[in-house]
């Protein structure tokens, strides 16, 4: 095995993928879902938190797919110790729970995407495929509740020990740019709305994570929130 792996969508370099459920059936299902994708390799199964944890650390995957309600270690404890990390893998959480309190808890923990249990194979294979390239994801149903629900200033998710002093660092452009981002806004979206094109907004967007020492979008968009950078509703 090499030192470490090639950049996800890299010719001959799968999406690693680390598998976090309690149920053996359900990590089943997701192997055999996964495995017929030419890009995507399993590369580990863990039965608990703990368990995820130590394989992240060992493995080196590109992106855990985390359940929540696992035996001692949750998902949720063991996406903060894998986000805290800094360079560990990225965090999918998947679970059965509709829940406001887990979707927060998740985020404010370090996750990348956030899917329900009850969403299409084909829409799993998608959100591994984006998380891996670094943009974070949620469903749509979630990005919504997030924008309705989400804002209340304080609590800061990144920017260091002074998101004011991070956010005071942005350009007009930049701040446009995550205000967009928290919108749910896509590249394309952005684009279009700035008059941009889509390389230029992708520099943009990567310029405004590297400021505000966030991993990524789904990151960009809770920061945007907890900080009162956009509020529900405009």
């Amino acid at each position: 095995m090499s030192a470490g792996p090639l950049p996800p969508g890299d010719a001959g370099a799968p999406i690693r993928v680390l598998l976090a459920d309690d149920q053996h059936l359900v990590r089943a299902g997701f192997r055999v879902i996964l495995e017929v994708e030419d890009d995507i390799e399993v590369v580990g199964e863990a039965a608990d938190g703990e368990r995820a944890v130590a394989m992240a650390r060992a493995l080196r995957p590109d992106l855990v797919l985390m359940d929540v309600e696992m035996p001692g270690v949750d998902g949720l404890t063991a996406t903060g110790r894998i986000s805290a990390d800094g360079d560990g893998p990225a965090v999918l959480i998947l679970t059965t729970f509709d829940r406001d309190d887990y979707l927060f808890a998740a985020l404010r923990a370090g996750a990348s995407g956030f899917l329900l249990k009850n969403g299409t194979p084909e829409a799993l294979v998608e959100a591994i495929r984006v998380v891996a390239r670094g943009d974070g994801l949620l469903a749509p149903e979630i990005t919504r509740r997030v924008i309705a629900t989400f804002a209340r200033p304080g609590a800061p998710t990144g920017g260091g020990s002074d998101p004011a002093a991070a956010l005071r660092d942005l350009t007009p452009r930049e701040r446009e740019v995550l205000v967009l981002v928290a919108g749910g806004a896509s590249n394309a979206e952005i684009a279009a709305a700035l008059r941009l094109g889509e390389a230029t907004v992708k520099s943009h967007v990567s310029r405004v994570l590297a400021k505000l020492g966030l991993r990524d979008r789904v990151q960009a968009v809770v920061f945007a929130y907890e900080n009162g950078v956009v509020r529900p509703g405009g």
